[in-house]
Order: C-alpha cells, then sequence, then structure tokens
C-alpha cells in the first residue's frame, strides 16, 4: 500500500509538470504572436510600398525579372554570400571562419549563418557530428566534473567545516554566487565588449547573442563578425569568439550542475521521477574532507563514517556530536 501511494504521489507530480508545460508552452505561443506578428505585417506592407515605388521609377524593368533577382539574391544570403559591395568581399569559409563554424557545430550552438552548399560539406558535415558531438560532450562533462570539486565541493566543504553552518544552506549560498559570477563573465561583461566591437548593436542585442549562444538555441540572427568596427582584426576576432563560446559553456554547466546538486533540487527531481523516499543530502567523501580540512582531520575533530560522510565531533572532549541527517 505504501509503494502504491508513493507511486501516486509521483503520477500526479509528473501530470502537474506535464500541464505545466502544456500551458508554458501556450503561453510563449500567445505572446510571441501578440508581439511580433503586427511588426512583421509593417514590414511587408513597407517592402511591398518600396518594391511599387522602385518599379514604378524603373519603367524598363518587369516584375517577374526582378522577383527572380531578389530570389537569387535571398538564395545566396541563405549561404551567407551577400549582393552589397561592402560585404561581398568576405569569405566564410577561410580557416578562421572554418574554425568559428565547427565550434558552432561541435557545441550544437548551430546559428545556421554559415552552412555547406556542396554535397561533400554536407555529407562530411554529418559524418563529422555524428563523431564530433558525442566526444565534445564527453570532454565537457569530464571537464565539468573536475572542476566541480574546486568550484562546488571544496568551497561548500571549507565554510561547512570552518563556520557550522548547514550543509544545504551553505550551497544555496554557493549556488547564488557561482551563478552571479558566471552571468557577469560570460554574459553582462562581455556583452559591453560586444556592444563595442559590432556596428548597429546596442547592449540587449548584446546579451540577446550572449543567451541564444550559450543556450545552444542559436537562431542565427544575430552573429558576431559580419559588421565589425575592425575588419582588420576580423580573424582573430572569430577565433576569440570560438574560444569564448567553448569556455562559456563550461562555465554554464558548472552551473547547471551546482543548482542540480541542491537539495531542495534533488527531492523534487525525486517525486517526479518517483524515488520521493530519497533526498538528495549533501555528503562528503573522506578524499574531499581531507583535501579541503586537512588539519581538522589531523586534530581528529572529523571521523568518517562508512559511508563517506565527514561528521564533525562537539568541541568538548569525550563527547561525540550527533550526527544530523544534513550531515
Amino acid at each position: 500500500m505504501v509503494e502504491l501511494s508513493l507511486r501516486c504521489g509521483s503520477n500526479s507530480y509528473f501530470w502537474k509538470l506535464a500541464a505545466c508545460f502544456v500551458v508554458y508552452v501556450l503561453f510563449g505561443t500567445v505572446v510571441f504572436s501578440a508581439i511580433e506578428l503586427p511588426w512583421e505585417i509593417k514590414m511587408r506592407e513597407e517592402l511591398e510600398a518600396v518594391k511599387s515605388r522602385f518599379l514604378r521609377g524603373h519603367g524598363c524593368l518587369v516584375e517577374v525579372e526582378l522577383d527572380a533577382f531578389l530570389r537569387a539574391v535571398l538564395d545566396a544570403s541563405d549561404y551567407s554570400v551577400f549582393a552589397l559591395r561592402n560585404a561581398s568581399d568576405d569569405q566564410n569559409w577561410d580557416l578562421p571562419s572554418s574554425l568559428f563554424f565547427v565550434s558552432t557545430v561541435l557545441t550544437t550552438t548551430g546559428y545556421g549563418h554559415s552552412v555547406p552548399f556542396t554535397n561533400g560539406g554536407k555529407a562530411f558535415c554529418m559524418l563529422y557530428s555524428v563523431l564530433g558531438i558525442p566526444i565534445t560532450l564527453l570532454l565537457l562533462t569530464s571537464l565539468v566534473q573536475r572542476l566541480m570539486f574546486y568550484v562546488h565541493w571544496a568551497p561548500i566543504t571549507y565554510i561547512h567545516t570552518r563556520w557550522g553552518l548547514s550543509l544545504p544552506l551553505v550551497a544555496r549560498i554557493h549556488a547564488l554566487v557561482i551563478g552571479s559570477i558566471v552571468v557577469s563573465c560570460f554574459f553582462l561583461i562581455p556583452a559591453v565588449a560586444i556592444m563595442t566591437m559590432e556596428k548597429d548593436w546596442d547592449y540587449l542585442q548584446s546579451v540577446y547573442f550572449c543567451f541564444i549562444s550559450f543556450s545552444t538555441i542559436g537562431l542565427g540572427n544575430y552573429v558576431l563578425g559580419k559588421n565589425s568596427r575592425h575588419p582588420n582584426l576580423q580573424h582573430l576576432y572569430k577565433v576569440s569568439i570560438a574560444c569564448y563560446m567553448v569556455i562559456g559553456l563550461v562555465g554554464l554547466l558548472i552551473v547547471l550542475q551546482t543548482f542540480y546538486e541542491l537539495q531542495e533540487l534533488q527531492y523534487f527531481i525525486k517525486r517526479v521521477m518517483g524515488h520521493p523516499d530519497k533526498e538528495g543530502y549533501l555528503y562528503l567523501t573522506e578524499q574531499e574532507v581531507a583535501i579541503t580540512a586537512p588539519e581538522l582531520v589531523a586534530e581528529g575533530s572529523l571521523e568518517i563514517d562508512e559511508k563517506g560522510a565527514g561528521n564533525p565531533k562537539e568541541a568538548s572532549p569525550g563527547a561525540a556530536a550527533k550526527v544530523s541527517p544534513e550531515r
């Protein structure tokens, strides 16, 4: 009966989450349509008016031929080949541009601003991605797991053992601090640099680009390097952007993993997944405690239980502290 009750509770959480997701999708659909549709209608009307004025001013042109020319220009622009004089000399497949394209493919950002247009390039892109994307994800995951000890467990363990604060409280404060640092270093501060490097970009557009990139959405409506204020540094610019994207993605994964370790989120996930009896307590391994507080271990103020959780003793001699579930 208890197991059946737990499973019913898990199903209830799942269906509530599914209902919230459907409502969220419908909410986004309505809001985007309400915001963007009037602007799209206005742009269509303005474009049609410009086209009509152009045809009236150039009576020798035939509308069918003009449409064919515009269609060819638009088809070429899909492959980042532009008919404008100031953009016709930009190459999309030199080595720095190819490196930028490879970084967007392997990180699954995929802006779509530059795509292979030959059959050989498309076939190689599929084969390259099938092997490269899993390797990239495996590498980033391994790197994040190695950094998590120094970025997550070491500070939490040090503050917990030194100041005696509870692990869940320290974990929550630490998650907010790490999130603020990553947002500042990879979103807010780089947006200022991007705004100064790109023509006609304001701060909101720069922040929007950073968010679209690191969330791997990669819409492609904003791409760095197209209208740079320093065209002579174009190659260095693209290589720097590729490195910035990879490093920023590592920082974002660290933030996500840090929040995933929170006890409240662990408990919620286990309720949805059907394991409400296993709460997400934070346990410290013997190695983590020994590295972050070696002098405490040497003095005998920490004892390591069979599960590897560090349990501080009371300061008074001869009296062992009662181990709380949090510790």
